[in-house]
């Protein structure tokens, strides 16, 4: 199978919270997708499938939004580089660093160009003409065997 039918959001989200239990430290997962696509609320699922207690704010703003223990299992950094207009400027983000101990989950991942790290699980998201999500991927080396886990299976 190459991909998922996701009818609603919260098919998403548990599509993400699948994802959650796979995580390891020094993983990047690039969030592909227009606006609304369901990137964030795949995040969502993911972060509360971590332990996060409350809704993971979108990081639209933020641009960078941190999460560590005891509020998640893992470190993860939720990113969004919708407002990064150049490659360069991502560069002053730091993201290297979460990798040390955790994972980055980032939106519009495609706007670091070339800077993306080569073992990045690529998911993208698209809406179908009946609103539903159809989440497809790519998975490099690192993550054969991970993605897509056996056990979940889109509603």
């Amino acid at each position: 199978m190459t991909g998922w039918r996701l009818p609603d959001a919260a098919a998403t989200e548990a599509a993400g919270a699948a994802l959650a239990p796979l995580l390891r430290p020094g993983d990047v997962v690039a969030l592909h997708g227009d606006l609304g696509a369901g990137k964030t609320s795949f995040a969502r699922g993911a972060l509360a499938a971590l332990g996060l207690a409350e809704e993971a704010p979108s990081p639209s703003f933020a641009i960078v939004q941190a999460y560590d223990p005891p509020d998640v299992a893992l470190p993860v950094w939720h990113v969004d580089l919708y407002r990064v207009e150049d490659a360069d400027d991502a560069a002053e983000l730091g993201l290297d660093e979460a990798l040390y101990d955790g994972a980055l989950l980032i939106e519009w991942a495609e706007r670091l160009g070339p800077r993306l790290w080569p073992d990045t699980l690529h998911l993208s998201f698209e809406v179908t003409p009946d609103g539903a999500r159809r989440l497809t991927w790519t998975v490099p080396e690192a993550w054969e065997g991970r993605w897509p886990p056996r056990e979940f299976r889109p509603a």
